[in-house]
């Protein structure tokens, strides 16, 4: 074991999977080394064959397929900070404002969601009253938001309690549902509104009202745009996929730290003011560990020493789900896909939880006349789904498709991807589970533990938590003041 009693030795830290949160906390720890003229060896461990977790792109003739996510959202900031501080800024292209709409699945038809919904309430009324998605007693019930006490002591409710008592369950069902579960892919009376969309209730205690609340920030919001003008849409992607993302991430950090795939480590042992990192063929010393892996394979890991922090992981619970991506000429398609995508609400009884139109988002991605379908399966609403096999997965997608939007035809190719346990469920209570797991793991000098299951699950908030855990374990192990940009 390597004396750690020495400021000035080389320091070891050792970052354990090479998803986007693990390669995050990796350049980082790298940048800081930079910065400070700190003398430390950065290794990064993944199981499998490659980096990159969830994320594939690949392209089949004049296709770009997308296996895993397809693009991030900008109003995080921390995305675009990482494709700029990586030069890849010039190569950011945004959604195709043509079909920035979406369609939910009502009665067997596709409907156009009514202009200005945002995710639990319309921000205009006229196309809400126009819509055949709710009866008049549903939109006059939406309306009445307005006069709905705020709650007098706030508490966190799931997304299906906080609707039903300030917009009623008529919206919460045709339109709420699937708009949120098809982010989410959880089951909206057990998610967390505090810990995925906190606006929705801050809104309701500042304003008296969602719908209020809207209004003011949309008045907000366009006085800013007048100001200064958007750089990027909401969404955006890189000119080669999200791959290239992942792709310089690791050149950049496989340049200056050793990454090594395929090695999967078995156990983390503490030892003195250090870690024991045990892999299938050697044990590593290290000053500090970054835990970048699933809460229930964290859990094992810190199991032997830290059995309270072990079961307050466990508490996190998963979900499985596929993405179907296939391709097709567009006069195979009997509905207009003049859209981002298709939700469906459970109600529908469909098995399948929502279509992308990926190539009407970014039209680069398929040939001129044809467009790429992803098609989600399985999620906390539907996981005996799962059960099946690709070959299966792959009929229902295309007997879906035929029976929802009209797909004739056979697909110029179908990939499927799987992603096993891969969604971690934000269940009411999610935030004081994390403030636990957090002050657990704040007693262990030179642990921390990242990635999309504590504090978000998009690609920003995956970049960022493993940016701030790169952040705390460099101020753990020098603790002088952290110069340079405060990008964690």
């Amino acid at each position: 074991m390597a004396d750690h009693s020495s400021q000035s030795e080389r320091r070891r830290i050792v970052v354990v999977g090479g998803g986007i949160t693990g390669l995050s906390a990796a350049h980082r720890l790298i940048e800081l080394s930079q910065q400070q003229g700190a003398s430390v060896e950065v290794i990064l461990l993944e199981a499998s064959s490659r980096c990159g977790g969830v994320f594939g792109s690949e392209r089949i003739g004049d296709y770009l397929i997308e296996r895993g996510a397809d693009s991030f959202i900008t109003n995080k900031p921390w995305g675009v900070n990482l494709c700029r501080r990586l030069g890849l800024e010039g190569e950011l292209i945004s959604t195709d404002d043509r079909y920035r709409r979406s369609l939910i699945l009502h009665r067997g038809k596709p409907v156009q969601t009514p202009d200005g919904f945002n995710l639990l309430a319309p921000g205009q009324w006229w196309p809400l009253f126009r819509s055949p998605l709710l009866s008049w007693a549903g939109k006059l019930r939406v309306a009445a938001e307005l006069f709905v006490p705020k709650l007098k002591v706030p508490q966190d409710e799931s997304l299906a309690e906080f609707v039903r008592r300030r917009f009623g369950n008529e919206v919460l069902e045709n339109v709420v549902q699937p708009l949120v579960g098809g982010i989410y892919t959880s089951d909206p009376e057990q998610l967390s509104l505090r810990a995925t969309l906190p606006r929705f209730p801050e809104m309701e205690q500042q304003f008296g009202s969602v719908i209020r609340g809207l209004r003011r920030q949309a008045a907000s919001s366009r006085q800013q745009e007048g100001a200064s003008g958007a750089r990027y849409g909401l969404f955006a992607t890189l000119a080669g996929g999200m791959q290239q993302l992942l792709d310089r991430l690791e050149e950049r950090v496989g340049d200056q730290a050793i990454v090594r795939k395929s090695t999967s480590v078995q156990s983390i042992r503490r030892l003195g003011s250090g870690y024991e990192i045990v892999t299938e063929s050697d044990v590593i010393a290290a000053d500090g560990v970054v835990v970048t892996l699933p809460t229930y394979r964290s859990a094992t890991l810190v199991q032997s020493w830290a059995p309270e922090l072990a079961r307050r992981l466990d508490e996190i619970k998963y979900a499985s789900s596929a993405i179907v991506v296939s391709g097709h000429q567009l006069a195979d398609i009997d509905h207009p896909v003049d859209a981002f995508g298709l939700v469906i609400p459970q109600r529908e009884q469909r098995r399948i939880l929502a279509v992308s139109f990926l190539s009407r988002k970014f039209p680069s991605r398929a040939p001129e006349g044809r467009i790429i379908l992803r098609t989600f399966v399985g999620g906390a609403m539907q996981p005996e789904e799962m059960e099946r096999s690709d070959a299966e997965l792959e009929q229902l997608v295309l007997e879906e498709l035929q029976s929802v939007l009209g797909v004739r035809g056979r697909p110029d190719f179908v990939r499927v991807a799987r992603y096993n346990r891969a969604m971690p469920q934000y269940h009411v209570g999610h935030l004081e589970r994390v403030g636990e797991i957090e002050r657990l793991a704040g007693e262990l000098p030179g642990f921390e533990l990242a990635g999309n299951a504590y504090r978000g699950v998009g690609v920003p908030d995956a970049v960022h938590s493993g940016e701030q855990a790169a952040r705390r374990l460099w101020e753990s192990i020098f603790p002088a003041p952290v110069k340079g940009e405060g990008v964690a």
